[in-house]
């Protein structure tokens, strides 16, 4: 991905979440001369990962495959005294696509907090990570519920669902419904080794430099490190 790009998406990402009433801490629209002159902040939120997250899954479609969240809050793997727990807020465009994954160590609640709404596919996997023909369990607002494999589930806003461990899914929003404002709620969240995906892909993008950042991506604040 370009700079560029990912700069015009993150303004594009705040003026949504500001639109919807989610205000995100102050250090979201911090500079690099800011984030410089807090450094050990930098730090702090580059271990636990947070902060902006700006991915084509190595598509270079961001509109077609790909996602922008932030990370609120997040803990440590494996680190004793740390948070167990973390959360996010995402923007998901209308058929833009996070492709097919599951966790291992992650069991994740997904809400839609606003706008349109939000599709999901789920199948379950074995041991090896290969989808399984047989029927998909899952908790919606708490109420169980069972389908076929790959049959999409609609969520509308208000509406969540648990997403347990070793369940593939992909997601995206419903053509004609509007952006879609999600929420994450998790047990400690690791992008660097507790994604698995359906397809080889990469979880986080190259960037081509073609402008200086107006904010930093959680990824970037490792020069502070």
């Amino acid at each position: 991905m370009r700079r560029s790009e990912i700069n015009a998406l993150i303004l594009q990402t705040q003026d949504f979440f500001n639109d919807h009433h989610f205000i995100l801490p102050e250090w979201s629209n911090w500079s690099e001369k800011e984030w410089q002159q807090n450094k050990e902040l930098a730090a702090y939120l580059f271990h636990h990962q947070m902060g902006w997250d700006v991915t084509d899954f190595s598509s270079n479609d961001f509109y077609r495959r790909g996602l922008i969240l932030f990370c609120l809050r997040n803990g440590i793997p494996n680190k004793q005294g740390e948070k167990m727990y973390a959360e996010k807020i995402m923007m998901v465009r209308e058929n833009q696509e996070t492709p097919l994954h599951y966790h291992k160590n992650k069991m994740e609640d997904i809400i839609v907090r606003g706008g349109g709404e939000l599709i999901f596919e789920m199948y379950s996997v074995d041991a090896e990570g290969k989808k399984l023909d047989k029927k998909v369990e899952f908790y919606r607002d708490g109420i169980k519920e069972t389908i076929a494999p790959g049959v999409p589930v609609h969520l509308k806003p208000g509406q969540s669902m648990t997403l347990t461990h070793r369940l593939m899914h992909r997601f995206y929003g419903a053509k004609g419904k509007g952006p879609v404002l999600v929420g994450e709620v998790s047990q400690v969240n690791d992008d660097n080794s507790d994604n698995y995906f359906y397809e080889p892909l990469g979880r986080f993008s190259d960037i081509i430099e073609d402008e200086a950042p107006r904010w930093l991506l959680w990824s970037d604040l490792s020069q502070y490190v």
